[in-house]
């Protein structure tokens, strides 16, 4: 998608990988780093229960770079993934500098919102 293609551009990006069931985030951890699926299909889950899963060109954990809060949720590697992590510093330098990231950013948090909030129906 366009945030794996804008996050790609970027020098100061780490691409980490995680085997199937690696747990990536915690929910109550610190929040550090956003990630882009690259490759793979990271599951998002919330006390067990799947909010979402996340392919290659989606992005999670990005809402505690924002509010600099706890995780939200656990996201667990579903299958083998490559991911590229990105820090606040270079998350913050993102939005700022490009106006098409920061939209894309938005839309992806909308959409989660609604898939969720369809959810609870």
């Amino acid at each position: 998608g366009l945030l794996a293609a804008l996050a790609e551009g970027l020098g100061d990006q780490v691409r980490v990988r995680y085997d199937r069931g690696s747990v990536i985030m915690v929910e109550g951890q610190a929040g550090v780093l956003m990630y882009v699926v690259l490759e793979g299909r990271v599951v998002i889950t919330l006390r067990g229960a799947v909010l979402q899963y996340v392919g290659p060109g989606g992005v999670f954990g990005e809402l505690a770079l924002i509010d600099q809060s706890a995780r939200a949720a656990d996201a667990t590697a579903e299958t083998d993934c490559a991911l590229l992590a990105i820090n606040r510093n270079v998350f913050l330098n993102l939005v700022r500098s490009d106006p098409t990231f920061a939209v894309s950013l938005l839309t992806a948090v909308a959409e989660r919102v609604r898939n969720m909030a369809a959810s609870f129906n």
